[in-house]
């Protein structure tokens, strides 16, 4: 998967979500996911490159980078919680949907429960286990 793939896999992604929007808070080069203006995708050029960041787990995160070579730390993110997927072999149009639908659940449970758009705790599960 190259970069533009990957930033174009990853919004066509995102678009299907429940209550995101695509913003440019930050200018017109970087395209940013947000739910219920909590961000959960910003994707921009990091020298050159296009890269996707997505919200994750702490133990998660740690996990990806370390048996995903084109996974880092999230690009101008909290590092602890944040990834940064660059295009390469190690990454998927799989794991690209799984990360997008995760990261889109932890920024919603961030939210208070009234202004949550889908249930954290279980939105996405029953399409992840479908695919089992």
């Amino acid at each position: 998967m190259n970069g533009t793939t990957l930033q174009t896999f990853a919004a066509e992604c995102a678009e299907e979500l429940p209550g995101a929007r695509l913003e440019h808070p930050f200018g017109p080069d970087q395209e940013v996911f947000e739910v219920r203006g909590k961000v959960f995708m910003p994707m921009t050029s990091v020298p050159g490159k296009p890269v996707v960041i997505l919200k994750s787990e702490p133990g998660e995160a740690e996990a990806l980078r370390e048996t995903h070579a084109d996974v880092s730390h999230g690009y101008h993110m909290n590092k602890k919680h944040w990834i940064t997927l660059e295009a390469g072999t190690s990454i998927d149009e799989k794991l690209v949907e799984e990360l997008g639908t995760e990261s889109c659940r932890l920024a919603v449970g961030d939210l208070p429960r009234s202004n949550q758009p889908v249930d954290p705790e279980t939105y996405g599960t029953r399409a992840r286990a479908a695919r089992r």
